[in-house]
């Protein structure tokens, strides 16, 4: 089995910047992709970016293009997600989520969350 462990969140004033960072253990990992997730209160858990594990490949939601950044150290087994010119309405819990599904809703393997505060 495969646990996936978030970790670099907190509170930020807005236009600030923050790096999580998701760790894999446990058997064997090689997805075909990594995503992040993020779920504000009282919201629905929206996508928010996936990668490509073996290519790179990257893919946005509208929200976080152009602020955010995800990324992937293979030989770490760890996900990255770089956050910039964050916002209020950037205060979410923050999943990583790793599978072989083209739906990232479906990924095998998430995590507990980490939450991220942007202080206005």
């Amino acid at each position: 089995q495969v646990q996936l462990a978030e970790s670099g969140g907190g509170l930020v004033q807005a236009g600030g910047s923050l790096r999580l960072s998701c760790a894999a253990s446990g058997r064997r990992f090689d997805p075909y992709f990594a995503d992040w997730f993020r779920q504000a209160p009282g919201k629905e858990r929206e996508f928010a970016a996936r990668i490509t594990w073996s290519s790179g490949r990257t893919y946005y939601a509208d929200f976080v293009k152009g602020r955010f950044t995800i990324s992937r150290d293979n030989v770490k087994n760890t996900v990255y997600l770089q956050m910039n010119d964050l916002k209020p309405e950037d205060t979410a819990v923050y999943y990583c989520a790793a599978g072989n599904q083209i739906v990232p809703e479906k990924d095998e393997y998430w995590g507990q969350g980490t939450q991220v505060t942007v202080s206005s």
